[in-house]
C-alpha cells in the first residue's frame, strides 16, 4: 500500500480515506469506520503479485467496489471490468468468423446448370502463384560467401575427394611400377645368368705334365 501511494501512481487518489489515516497517524484498523474512497489489499501472491481494490466505504459492512489494479514485477496496470473484457471476446469473435464466411465465400462458385459447387484447386493455384511472384531471393552479402569459401577449403584440404576415376589410375600406376620393378630383377637376372655361362664356355689351358727322366 505504501508502494501503490506513491506520487508516481497516476491511479491513486489522495482525497481517498487512506491519505487521511496516513496524515493523522491513524491505526489502519481504522478504515472500516470512516466512509467514503478508500483502497484495501485484496490479494497477495508473494512476491510477484499483488492486488488492490478501490471502493466506495457506506458502513463498517458496506462497500462498494469501483475498480481493481494489480501490481506485477513493481508495475501497476489498471483490471478491465468484466463488461470491457466480454466485449473484447466478442468482438474478437465476430471479427474471426467474419474473416471465415469471407474466405469460405470466395470459394464458392455458380452456374445456371450446374447450380452451386465449392472450387478449392483454382484458388489455392492463384495464391500459390502470387506467393511464388511475391518472394524474393535475397542475395548473399560479400562476407556470407567469402566464409563459405574458406570454410569449403579447409574441409577439402582435410578431406580431400576421391573419385572412382582416380583410383583406376592410381592402380594403373602402381601395377606398371610393379611391372617395371619385375622387369628390372628379371633383366639382373639374365645379366648374372648371362655371366655365368660366359665364364664356362671359355676353355681352361691345358695342363703341363711334369717328364720324370729315368
Amino acid at each position: 500500500m505504501d508502494y501503490f501511494s506513491e506520487r508516481s501512481n497516476p491511479f491513486y487518489d489522495r482525497t481517498c480515506n487512506n491519505e487521511i489515516v496516513k496524515m493523522q497517524r491513524l491505526n489502519p484498523d481504522q478504515l472500516n469506520n470512516l466512509t467514503g474512497l478508500e483502497y484495501i489489499l485484496l490479494h497477495v501472491q508473494e512476491p510477484i503479485l499483488y492486488v488492490i481494490r478501490k471502493q466506495h466505504r457506506h458502513s463498517p459492512q458496506q462497500a462498494t467496489p469501483l475498480a481493481d489494479y494489480y501490481i506485477i514485477g513493481g508495475v501497476v496496470y489498471q483490471a478491465p471490468d468484466l463488461c470491457s473484457v466480454i466485449n473484447s471476446r466478442l468482438l474478437n469473435t465476430v471479427a474471426h468468423l467474419h474473416s471465415a464466411f469471407d474466405e469460405v465465400q470466395s470459394y464458392s462458385q455458380y452456374h445456371p446448370s450446374k447450380s452451386y459447387w465449392w472450387d478449392f484447386k483454382e484458388k489455392d493455384k492463384t495464391e500459390k502463384d502470387k506467393g511464388k511472384k511475391t518472394k524474393k531471393e535475397e542475395p548473399s552479402s560479400l562476407f556470407q560467401r567469402q566464409r563459405v569459401d574458406v570454410l569449403l577449403e579447409a574441409l577439402a584440404r582435410k578431406y580431400p575427394p576421391r573419385f572412382p576415376g582416380h583410383q583406376e589410375a592410381n592402380k594403373e600406376e602402381s601395377a606398371a611400377k610393379s611391372e617395371i620393378k619385375t622387369e628390372i630383377k628379371t633383366e639382373k637376372q639374365d645379366d648374372v645368368n648371362s655371366q655365368v655361362s660366359s665364364q664356362s664356355s671359355i676353355k681352361m689351358p691345358p695342363e703341363k705334365k711334369i717328364k720324370i727322366s729315368r
